[in-house]
């Protein structure tokens, strides 16, 4: 383990002109507006998206105009919460089953530590998996308006700390132990959650399918069944389905100033998609979105400045900012994903559009 020392060392080998932040700005447009319905966002909202990619705003837009003809996109939360796992070792299995029976006896006096730990870290729920002798304890949390990585991580090591106090029959393995899961491809995730559970939704009349996407809703269907489902299958993609929702989420993420990295998890989502009769019903679906209107961005004025425009700065009760802001959030990722998948159900578009922007 390397000293505080050894790190002093490394930082005095750094130059002064290394350690200077930079605040480089990726080309960011706004896009929209995109038109909301429902009690999470209500109304036309523009967002911004920050990229390299240029087509990404052209193609977010469509989207978005699709949606001011169709009566908007309605976006609902089923859950929110955020986790950290810490991993305990014991003698052997018996041992480490037998202490997590008391421990999970005992989830009032750890919803007590949590508490005392932050203003609004509330302890959710305690979920566990064993192997041979080891424990791993996942703790689930509310956070109000923060994404809350680090108010859970705070509020781990409490709990990590009494339980190591009150069961010497374990020691410590690691303040995170994969469980949790931060920035990684998983299957616990979705099962659990961790963020924002959205679902994001629109119902397209013919007309304008024919008129904005170029295309049927029977078009769009088996294109959605054969690429994300299927071809998806075939490449062994893991509790997801969607072309790419991970171009919009980190587009959104570096403008209102969020952790790219959390794109890992969040893009992890569903696109479902029916028709009913020569309409499309289209649904984007995210269970792991990660999103916060505090702490985000590291108080850098611009980042500050677009939550504001947003909607997300409001004085209001804790946690409806950031319930607002994954809801514009999945309202973008629908608005993109739409017009991606509506360009693939044209031979020649994506190709001839992309070379004409980029180039």
């Amino acid at each position: 383990m390397q000293s505080v020392g050894a790190f002093r060392q490394v930082d005095a080998e750094v130059t002064e002109k290394d350690q200077t932040i930079s605040h480089t700005p990726v080309p960011t447009k706004w896009v929209g507006p995109i038109l909301f319905r429902g009690p999470v966002v209500d109304g036309p909202v523009s967002a911004p998206l920050a990229t390299y990619e240029t087509p990404l705003w052209p193609s977010t837009a469509r989207g978005a105009a699709v949606s001011r003809y169709s009566g908007g996109i309605q976006v609902s939360l089923l859950d929110e919460r955020m986790s950290r796992s810490i991993a305990l070792r014991a003698q052997d299995g018996a041992s480490a089953i037998a202490a997590w029976q008391n421990i999970k006896s005992r989830q009032d006096e750890i919803a007590e530590i949590v508490a005392s730990t932050s203003r609004f870290a509330r302890l959710l729920e305690l979920n566990r998996q064993i192997v041979g002798n080891l424990l791993y304890i996942r703790i689930e949390c509310s956070t109000g308006d923060a994404s809350g990585h680090n108010m859970v991580t705070k509020a781990s090591e409490a709990v990590q700390n009494w339980v190591l106090e009150n069961y010497p029959s374990l020691s410590y393995a690691s303040i995170s132990g994969n469980l949790c899961t931060d920035k990684k491809a998983s299957a616990v995730n979705g099962l659990l959650g961790r963020g924002k559970y959205a679902v994001a939704e629109i119902e397209i009349p013919r007309k304008f399918l024919r008129r904005f996407l170029r295309c049927s809703a029977a078009e769009m269907v088996q294109l959605n069944y054969e690429k994300n489902y299927v071809g998806g299958s075939l490449a062994g993609t893991l509790r997801s389905a969607n072309a790419h929702f991970a171009n919009m989420l980190l587009g959104f993420y570096l403008a209102t100033g969020q952790d790219a990295a959390n794109i890992i998890e969040a893009s992890q989502g569903f696109v479902h998609c029916e028709a009913r009769g020569e309409d499309l019903y289209f649904s984007c679906t995210l269970p792991n979105l990660i999103v916060g209107s505090v702490g985000a961005g590291k108080k850098i004025s611009e980042i500050e400045d677009n939550l504001a425009r947003l909607g997300c700065k409001a004085d209001t009760a804790p946690g409806e900012n950031s319930r607002r802001l994954a809801g514009i959030c999945a309202g973008v990722v629908l608005c993109g994903e739409l017009s991606l998948l509506a360009a693939q159900t044209n031979p020649g578009e994506l190709v001839r559009t992309h070379m004409e922007m980029e180039r």
